[in-house]
């Protein structure tokens, strides 16, 4: 009776419920009063991913993520190096500047000698003023692809500034003028 299980709990050696398991000194302790240990988080990543739905998600940057969308209109940066010869061997044309938007990054030119009124880009812009309505400006014109029906003026600078108008500086600066 030494290796079996008393009837009615009795201080005998404890057997595994599972003949084919043997139980170890440290199951022994487990069995007795004592409270179990606390369970350990997973540590393997998949597990991890699985059991853990609140987590945030990485994710690659995209220009197509959170409402940004890859601007089609070419900039200095992207435009082409010969789209940049043509536009620089062009004549020089004087308008007005109608609109720009600082924010937007972008605005409108209205030609001195009428006709539609051209695209300005913020990068396209010489100097250090940021065009108000009102302000003359001399540029030269390059067609906006891929269909190059629109233009769109580059090398644009601001020759008078708009009288009684406040003119800001790119880096912040206002200037009454």
């Amino acid at each position: 009776m030494a290796g079996e299980r008393q009837a009615g709990g009795g201080e005998g050696p404890r057997v595994s419920p599972h003949p084919s398991i043997p139980v170890s000194n440290t199951a022994r302790s487990a069995m007795s009063s004592e409270p179990p240990p606390p369970p350990q988080p997973p540590t393997h990543q998949a597990s991890v991913g699985l059991l853990d739905t609140q987590r945030a998600r990485d994710r690659s940057p995209s220009p197509l993520r959170g409402n940004m969308v890859p601007s089609p209109l070419p900039t200095r940066r992207t435009r082409t190096f010969s789209a940049t010869v043509r536009a620089s061997q062009g004549p020089v044309y004087k308008g007005v500047c109608k609109c720009f938007c600082r924010s937007k990054g972008h605005g409108f030119i209205t030609p001195a000698d009428g006709g539609p009124d051209i695209f300005l880009h913020i990068s396209d812009v010489e100097g250090e003023y940021v065009p108000v309505e009102g302000d003359e400006v001399t540029y030269k014109m390059c067609s906006i692809p891929p269909k190059n029906e629109k233009l769109q003026a580059v090398e644009v600078v601001i020759t008078h500034l708009a009288p009684g108008t406040k003119h800001e500086t790119w880096s912040g600066h206002v200037v009454s003028s």
